[in-house]
């Protein structure tokens, strides 16, 4: 299950999503995410299925890699759908005791959790194309405005870029102190669910020095390398717009346009 989780990891191809500005995704991501939110039928998830699909297919990032990252949020997907299947009034198409489902919970459930199914696709394909170096370059330029008002847009960029690029590890770390103590007699699999969350309990505290460990490590490592924010900071390779950015945020428009289109009209 910890290796189905794909938040925060990157896979490297060298497509055209990847060569892509930082900036550019990053916009086209809440542009997508503004987009989903406004979906008011079905009808408009068919708009945001073909983007997905060509941005997968142009990425080359597989698709079977990209839907694996769901399996470890398929429980909260099945909790939105039968929450709506269960909770929305409407006709009544089975009843077992006090328990109503209804068509228009059943049509409420689908639409809610395919909402999340696409979510989760597609905020996930913006690490996957993006180096964690990268993306903390194009928030950075992205948040530089508020620098005017206070705002530390460097230091912002810099904690969430490293909490992205931490999750991997500390699933990493969570799946090696598992097999140790499952070598040592501990049961993860048996027993109900509210069994399992309780056998779970003695990772945390193995798991909580692992990653303090490994903060103080990256602490002393930036140290040592001079490491003093993002003033006066040189970069190796400096974010140029190019002619494929362009066209990604004329598609993303074109993308919005159609969203507000369908919800109004």
């Amino acid at each position: 299950m910890l290796k189905d989780i794909t938040i925060g990891q990157h896979y490297p191809t060298g497509s055209l999503i990847h060569r892509l500005d930082p900036r550019t995704k990053i916009i086209g991501t809440f542009v997508f995410m503004a987009g989903l939110f406004m979906i008011r039928d079905f009808k408009a998830y068919l708009v945001v299925m073909a983007l997905l699909l060509m941005v997968i297919t142009g990425s080359k990032v597989p698709l079977r890699y990209v839907l694996k990252g769901l399996r470890p949020l398929m429980v909260l997907i099945m909790v939105t759908f039968f929450i709506n299947l269960f909770m929305t009034r409407g006709t009544v198409f089975f009843q077992l005791g006090p328990v109503n489902m209804t068509w228009e919970g059943l049509r409420q459930g689908v639409f809610m959790a395919l909402r999340l199914i696409f979510l989760i696709m597609g905020t996930s394909m913006l690490t996957l194309t993006t180096s964690p170096i990268t993306l903390t370059d194009g928030i950075e330029h992205l948040l530089n405005p508020l620098k005017r008002v206070g705002v530390p847009a460097h230091e912002l960029a810099m904690m969430m870029t490293i909490a992205l690029r931490f999750i991997p590890t500390l699933l990493e770390e969570t799946d090696k102190i598992m097999k140790a103590q499952m070598a040592r007699g501990a049961d993860f699999e048996s027993g109900n669910l509210i069994h399992r969350a309780q056998s779970l309990v003695p990772l945390l505290v193995p798991l909580f020095i692992s990653s303090f460990r490994r903060a103080d490590d990256l602490a002393m490592a930036m140290e040592a390398r001079c490491y003093r924010g993002g003033e006066n900071r040189t970069r190796m390779k400096a974010l140029k717009w190019q002619q494929a950015d362009a066209a990604g945020l004329v598609l993303m428009s074109a993308f919005m346009g159609i969203m507000l289109w369908l919800r109004w009209y």
